[in-house]
């Protein structure tokens, strides 16, 4: 049977209509399934999920839907499950705890551990390095089958002076065994490993001249494959070609450089179309495809076949968000996201070989048989005539007209929000407000030309964006302009305070989590982090907020603590006390700012939570929160 043939007669089963909202204990949970990933023989699921109230990841196999294997995690903060191979799975965690009783920075490290399901044990990856190499990753280990057997390639840190630096190793899942392939330096950023487990490229970054650089290996030795200024934007390396003979890199300008190993010859690179990252065969680890996520996620595959196949799994789920999260090495069995009314986010296993689909679990199970409100794909002008592009949810039973709104700002702010479940903006919803998530000029996967356009407006297009989104649906009579409140976390917290100081008049309350509340002191404290004044981070930074430097007059002019005392409506702070990429006194001088000018100023600390609101106790307790004081201020009516 042909793939469009089923596709086309497949029937998806729709969970009844239901009359009730969810309760805030629904949506302060964590997903009752999360990072899925699908073993290399596709008969193995690894999860992460809720057993017996706590925290684990199970290994189930599909096709007797048996429990082969688990681990408790507790209250770790996973953030990454694969497989290395049909045995070994890869757990990776972050903690701000320093490795080693190292003296540094309070940041995010993250470790990693494999669990056999054979023997039913787990154990610490880098546990076995020598001494001087710390038991931490740079990210997730890459899996490769050298020799018949497998090895899980690891960036992780050297001291091979006083100072550690990035080095590159191999890590035997059977036994531990972890050797050292190369150390790097003070620049080095990554390295990059071809299917047969080979070292094929690696990356530097040189501050003092800010020059990004690509070495090849040829034969024995290291040579320049490309290298260009870099002063903010690196250039980023997609991976290994379909032939796998060359490297493809994503230029700052939106054009790919495709470099062959062999001698470093520029090529004409392979088309992927306008995408936002490659997608990776999962058995050779070289390129078969990209994906791009504007309003909603699209896939681009350089075989024809794969898009066929694609287009008609998306095709099956008409109308939601389709997203490809894991598949086996044969690529038969593909486990997707699906995103929509339907059962709000669940996930799915098409299965190729037989042309049947298997409905693995919902992302949050506790909402089966609530009601999920509609995500409409909107957009607007701005003042200038930019057109906005956003997501507007709308609350059940409460018609079309003159809605109490909720303006929920996304953080970074060169990141998005996506069409993916939000349990932020649903959980507003079930309360009664509309909530408005507008894509202000500057967020990211809208084009580079939407992204510079925010370039110099922290403060000031950015965040008119928002309130020209306020009276845009005000004027059509989708929302009361005198019920409207700003909520947002970290660059989101901070429009909210803007919202409440320096874009007055439109807001009747403001919420801001974990919020940058004076640009000065943030870009001060971020100096003391990198330690030294000028990198492409504070750099990042200053091309937003249009400063020259620290005590640059502009970042005054954007400052809502500078400005508290013109604070005009009530101020919610929430803030954790294990944040590092936001440190709490951002926060602590806020509501001292606010106290001193006599405004109307609340500040609830998280205790042991971090910048992505990890934890499900601490979730719970900001929602419960922000609703009562919403509700006090802004009543849904």
């Amino acid at each position: 049977m042909q793939m469009g043939r089923w596709l086309a007669g497949l029937t998806l089963v729709l969970w009844p209509a239901v009359a009730t909202a969810a309760p805030l204990e629904v949506y302060g949970a964590l997903p009752s399934m999360d990072h899925v990933a699908l073993s290399p023989n596709g008969k193995l699921l690894a999860y992460e999920t809720t057993a017996g109230g706590d925290r684990a990841v199970l290994m189930v196999s599909i096709d007797d839907h048996k429990i082969v294997g688990g681990v408790k995690s507790g209250n770790q903060k996973i953030r990454d499950i694969s497989w290395a191979d049909d045995d070994h799975v890869v757990i990776t965690i972050g903690t701000t705890k320093p490795a080693m009783g190292l003296i540094a920075p309070k940041q995010e490290w993250l470790m990693a551990s494999t669990f056999s399901v054979a023997t039913g044990t787990e154990q610490l990856i880098m546990a076995k390095a020598s001494s001087d190499t710390m038991n931490v990753v740079n990210g997730p280990p890459q899996p490769r089958v050298v020799g018949g057997q497998t090895r899980l390639f690891v960036t992780g840190i050297y001291f091979r002076t006083d100072n550690g630096v990035p080095a590159l190793f191999w890590v035997d899942p059977d036994n531990g065994r972890v050797k050292m392939i190369e150390s790097g330096n003070a620049r080095s950023l990554d390295w990059f490993v071809d299917d047969k487990g080979v070292t094929v490229a690696k990356t530097e970054y040189d501050n003092s001249d800010q020059t990004w650089t690509l070495f090849l290996r040829q034969g024995d030795e290291w040579h320049v494959g490309l290298a260009t200024k870099a002063p903010i934007d690196f250039p980023l390396v997609e991976g290994i070609t379909p032939d796998g003979e060359s490297i493809l890199v994503a230029m700052p300008n939106g054009n790919d450089k495709q470099i062959r190993i062999a001698d470093g010859a520029e090529q004409t690179a392979v088309s992927l179309g306008n995408y936002d990252q490659a997608v990776e065969d999962p058995a050779t680890h070289r390129i078969i495809g990209s994906e791009r996520m504007d309003i909603a996620a699209h896939y681009h595959f350089l075989n024809r076949d794969d898009q066929a196949a694609w287009d008609s799994i998306a095709g099956a789920y008409s109308g939601e968000n389709v997203e490809l999260v894991s598949w086996s090495a044969d690529r038969k069995r593909i486990v997707i996201r699906v995103d929509g009314k339907r059962d709000g986010a669940s996930y799915e296993l098409v299965d190729l070989n037989t042309n049947r689909s298997l409905h693995v679990g919902r992302v949050y199970k506790p909402i089966d048989g609530f009601e999920i409100a509609e995500v409409r794909r909107v957009a607007y002008p701005a003042a200038d005539g930019l057109m906005i592009p956003g997501y507007l949810t709308m609350p059940n039973g409460k018609g079309d007209k003159n809605l109490p709104l909720i303006v929920l700002p996304h953080g970074g702010p060169a990141a998005r929000d996506t069409p993916e479940f939000d349990w932020w903006a649903q959980a507003l919803a079930a309360q009664g407000y509309a909530v408005l998530q507008p894509e202000f000029r500057g967020s990211a996967g809208f084009g580079d030309d939407f992204l510079s356009a925010g370039f110099g407006q922290w403060g000031r297009k950015m965040q008119t964006d928002l309130s020209d989104g306020v009276r845009f649906f005000a004027k059509r009579g989708t929302i009361d302009p005198k019920r409207v409140c700003i909520v947002g976390g970290s660059y989101g917290g901070y429009a909210a305070l803007a919202g409440a100081t320096l874009d007055r008049g439109v807001y009747r309350c403001a919420v801001a989590v974990a919020p940058v509340s004076d640009p000065r002191r943030f870009l001060k404290w971020d100096k003391s982090q990198e330690g030294r004044s000028d990198t492409a981070t504070l750099r990042y930074w200053d091309r937003f907020m249009g400063a020259a430097d620290y005590d640059d007059p502009k970042l005054t002019e954007i400052s809502p603590m500078a400005h508290a005392a013109d604070a005009d409506i009530p101020v919610l702070l929430i803030h954790g006390k294990e944040d590092t990429v936001v440190p709490i006194a951002q926060s602590e001088d806020m509501a001292d700012a606010l106290e001193d000018a006599h405004k109307q100023v609340t500040f609830v600390k998280l205790d042991g939570e971090d910048h992505f609101l990890s934890q499900s106790d601490t979730r719970l307790k900001m929602l419960t929160e922000m609703i009562k004081f919403l509700v006090a201020n802004n009543p849904p009516g």
